[in-house]
């Protein structure tokens, strides 16, 4: 379905690197309600992206969330991308309402961060390897969803990852917030996360049970 010409579609790109660049492209619907539920799925599949966020209410933080083949009720990458760009647009936000629940967001500068719990995420399996070489290495897989990565600096907390979702209609994901989330929770630890070919993404538990992760987000990088 090629995307109605009265909706304007803005893409941020997420997790980019300190000097702007790579970072995840996001698609964002800030007029989400004027595309019909039943037609969103559509719509992001034709624009391609790993996650499309629709707007619905801005000022309540409420958003939608959808791959090219699945609507999830949470995200990373979206989540932050949303934050950032609705404070571009005068709209800064304590909370987003995605499907999952309540998402708080932290303001700090160059960096947005949100924070969500472990069961929000989806499923992908995260699976350690021995180092970056075989993470850089790594074929991809045709089916599933995992997420593999490798300690560059453990005693520094620097990791170097990669994600596979073609179950989810995405080859490979750029930067993957939702799994760093999940792999800062089952490490019990601050990571900076090295993922794709230049994201970055940071991750840190939080006392009440939840994780923040965060990154920089620049528009049109």
């Amino acid at each position: 379905m090629p995307a109605p010409p009265q909706v304007e579609v803005r893409v941020p790109h997420v997790f980019c690197g300190p000097d702007g660049g790579f970072g995840n492209p996001l698609g964002v619907v800030l007029d989400g309600a004027s595309v019909p539920v039943g037609d969103r799925q559509a719509l992001a599949r034709h624009l391609g992206y790993s996650e499309t966020v629709f707007v619905d209410d801005a000022a309540a933080g409420r958003i939608a969330i959808y791959t090219p083949e699945v609507e999830y009720p949470f995200a990373g990458h979206p989540t932050v991308g949303a934050a950032w760009l609705l404070r571009e647009e005068g709209v800064p936000v304590d909370v987003l309402r995605p499907p999952a629940g309540e998402v708080p967001v932290r303001y700090d500068g160059e960096l947005i961060w949100v924070a969500g719990h472990v069961e929000w995420c989806p499923t992908f399996d995260l699976i350690e390897l021995a180092s970056p070489t075989e993470i850089d290495e790594h074929p991809g897989i045709e089916e599933g969803d995992i997420y593999v990565w490798a300690w560059i600096d453990e005693a520094a907390g620097l990791i170097r990852a990669r994600c596979f979702a073609p179950d989810a209609g995405i080859a490979e994901d750029e930067a993957t917030g939702s799994s760093v989330l999940r792999l800062a929770a089952e490490l019990g630890r601050e990571i900076e996360v090295r993922q794709g070919e230049g994201s970055i993404i940071h991750a840190r538990p939080l006392d009440d049970g939840t994780v923040e992760i965060g990154g920089r987000v620049v528009e049109g990088c």
